[in-house]
């Protein structure tokens, strides 16, 4: 299951300087059409980007406990709203991260993937800001999560540890839970069709459950199956979500709920199709070829509670405690293919089964204050808190009896699913099993020093504790700073400055045997964002560089157990990334919707040499939607381009005549979509991704195994509001 150039920041820099006064001068010739509609206005200030039609939102918390603007925070934010999730068709968390500013996918199973930013891994999934279960080796349906029971995404870029702790100083994304926030009965239903016989329907409702609405609830479900564009692939996915909140007082609010996720499918690819032939030669597969067998499976569940308290005081402080407690589980029995096919005869691949039986329950308490203050006759901001969390994840395996040898693959090229036998699988036994600990006391401030400028600082001291059986435990204490600079420039504009740490354990050992020091790694970050429309247009321009310390290098051998040398490490510098973002996502004009990021970085380890080189350094994410005028009112239309630059990595098992390189061209996607409101309560929305039906790499790895892009596929939906 364990399976360029540097940034022409000139040329960017005018492309900005260009594009923010652009967007002020928008703001005042559609001054008399953009105003009219407060409803905007009215709900950015909660807790919710639903029934806004807007492609931003007021605030966010990912980045730091305190509720700021995105122009007054001084990290990278994109928030992916309801609309855009609703506009684009989203189903899933990948969905997102596929069309979302500076971030990218690494799809290199069908069911498994891992997220990437600024060059490294992103090992931060949050629920409402809660870390969850995510460990990309052992996934469990994660990246495969329905989007229907939450009202938006969070993506903040470069380190995030003041919020999450241990992790990788790449970006944090978080899903934002729908709410039961409403005091009448309404809701939505529909049901979509599409490609490859995908069938789905979703209800949402909510409703009072005492006729003044201080108690209400909401639920939400969705079925979606579907066959896939991989041969014999089939997926069964079901969701379901139910909150009530409770306003105990006019201060007081409660509220609680519990979700549940099962994703079924049959024929998964565990692993990816080779790149090469023995000849040296480039395989070109069909993408529905697969190397999976009828009898594969991978099902998954996930089941989370949660539960918060909430009280605000007099003097504009609020107290606030959380708990959460998820599962997740999964099933597989999985067939692996590995190895180069002849070109003529296909043989060359040998095959290995495999069942995995895992379970991770994760418990996280937090205790939370914040409110306003006032110091050297300034009001300031202040926010602390404790956090505990504790996760453990077991994995059993069970053995796979085929009666005698391993069945032959026989002819890769004419591989048959439904050929290969599936192997009496022995019971259980056990694979992997850890507990993990993290409390953290975090403390954060936001001075106003003067009237334009702002300075955030803040820290978490973090106590990490980690037991492996079979391994020694890792103990870790760390303080993470935060610090921040955001001065205004005037009604539209600031700029900022920020530094920010995370840290991530790491099991190396020195020539003492003693683990070495957890990797750290800093981003500062620095730029320009600009706030129109009374907030229904944000724009940023960032230059940021990351640094990793203390990571670890191979420095020589100790004897090892039976006489054998045993590698030890040293901590180094190790890994940098530095380069540019800009963002900008909004209403533009009264009726026209527009997101647009473009992102590019250079990625190095300590001698020089690029890393992660399968990750693409250069990423353009642009959809924009337009509702027509007049008589065609009831009509949008709306349209969008993906485009990723040339990736590529050596090969070390490549064939001797071979380039030795695998890589994948820079390409692009387009997709479009078209909305009709039938009536005030109907409508029907046509959405084709993909347009020109490219082929691309979803993923491939120094290992020789590739995966495949999906083709060309259109959705229609039919949705009932009420």
């Amino acid at each position: 299951m364990h399976p360029q150039r540097r940034p022409q920041l000139k040329r960017l820099a005018v492309l900005v300087s260009l594009a923010l006064p652009l967007a002020a001068q928008a703001e005042n010739a559609a001054e008399q059409t953009v105003l009219p509609q407060i409803e905007v206005l009215a709900n950015k200030l909660g807790d919710t980007t639903e029934g806004t039609g807007s492609y931003t939102t007021g605030k966010a918390k990912t980045a730091t406990p305190l509720s700021m603007s995105l122009r007054d925070t001084p990290q990278s934010i994109s928030v992916v709203t309801q609309q855009r999730i609703e506009d684009q068709g989203m189903l899933t968390v990948t969905d997102v991260v596929n069309n979302s500013t500076g971030v990218s996918v690494n799809q290199y199973e069908t069911h498994r993937a891992g997220f990437t930013a600024r060059g490294f891994d992103i090992d931060n999934l949050q629920i409402d800001g809660i870390p969850t279960t995510w460990s990309q080796p052992w996934s469990s349906g994660e990246v495969q999560g329905s989007l229907a029971i939450y009202d938006r995404v969070e993506i903040v870029r470069g380190a995030t540890g003041l919020m999450t702790g241990a992790g990788n100083p790449s970006a944090a994304i978080n899903l934002v839970r729908k709410r039961a926030a409403s005091k009448a009965f309404e809701g939505s239903a529909e049901v979509g069709i599409g490609r490859w016989d995908e069938r789905r329907a979703q209800v949402d409702l909510s409703t009072p459950l005492n006729k003044d609405g201080t108690v209400r609830a909401r639920v939400v479900g969705e079925y979606k199956q579907a066959d896939s564009w991989v041969s014999r692939m089939k997926s069964k996915d079901q969701t379901l979500y139910a909150t009530v909140e409770a306003d105990l007082d006019p201060r007081t609010l409660l509220s609680a709920g519990a979700s549940r996720q099962e994703t079924d499918p049959t024929a998964p690819m565990w692993g990816g199709l080779p790149y090469w032939y023995t000849d040296g030669s480039k395989t070109n597969w069909d993408r529905s070829k697969t190397t999976s067998a009828d009898w594969a499976r991978w099902e998954t569940e996930y089941n989370n509670y949660f539960a918060n308290l909430e009280h605000g005081f007099d003097n504009g402080w609020k107290l606030r405690a959380t708990y959460t407690h998820g599962e997740r589980k999964a099933d597989s029995k999985l067939l692996y293919l590995s190895g180069m096919p002849d070109r003529v005869n296909g043989l060359g691949v040998g095959a290995f089964a495999g069942s995995y039986l895992t379970s991770t329950k994760q418990d996280d308490f937090g205790l939370h204050a914040s409110g306003p203050f006032k110091l050297a006759g300034r009001k300031h901001e202040a926010a602390f808190g404790y956090m505990h969390s504790k996760q453990k994840f077991n994995a059993d395996s069970r053995m796979a009896d085929f009666g005698g040898d391993v069945p032959s693959v026989g002819n890769f090229n004419t591989w048959n699913p439904s050929a290969y036998p599936e192997p009496k699988w022995n019971a259980p036994s056990f694979y992997e099993s850890s507990v993990t600990k993290q409390q953290a006391l975090y403390g954060v401030a936001r001075f106003s020093l003067s009237d334009p400028l702002t300075m955030i600082v803040g820290a978490r001291a973090t106590k990490y504790d980690k037991d492996t059986k079979g391994q020694a435990p890792q103990h870790e204490s760390e303080l993470t700073p935060y610090a921040g600079l955001v001065y205004d420039l005037g009604e539209n504009y600031s700029v900022y400055a920020s530094y920010t740490d995370i840290f991530q354990p790491q099991s190396l050992k020195d020539k003492q045997g003693k683990y070495l020091e957890p990797v750290i790694g800093k981003s500062a970050e620095a730029g320009v964002k600009g706030e129109f429309f009374d907030g229904r247009l944000n724009a940023s321009f960032a230059v940021f560089k990351i640094k990793q310390d203390n990571l670890g290098q191979e420095a020589g051998n100790n004897p090892g157990a039976g006489g054998l040398p045993e590698a030890y490490y040293r901590a180094a510098k190790g890994a940098t990334s530095d380069g540019f973002e800009f963002d900008v996502s909004g209403e533009l004009a009264r009726g026209w919707n527009a997101s647009a990021g473009y992102s590019q970085f250079k990625a190095e380890d300590v001698s020089g040499k690029d890393i992660n080189s399968v990750y693409p350094r250069k990423l353009l994410r642009v959809f924009t939607t337009y509702r027509m005028p007049g008589e065609l009112k009831a009509l949008t239309v709306g349209g969008g381009v993906n485009w990723e630059s040339r990736t590529y990595t050596p090969d070390s098992n490549a064939p001797a005549n071979s380039s030795g390189i695998i890589e994948q061209k820079s390409h692009s996607m387009v997709n479009l979509m078209a909305r009709y409101d039938i009536s005030k309560q109907w409508s029907a929305q046509l959405n084709i991704d993909n347009v020109f039906d490219k082929t691309a790499f979803g993923m491939f790895s120094a290992y020789g195994a590739i995966t495949y892009k999906q083709p060309r596929s259109a959705s229609l939906t039919l949705k009932y509001r009420f």
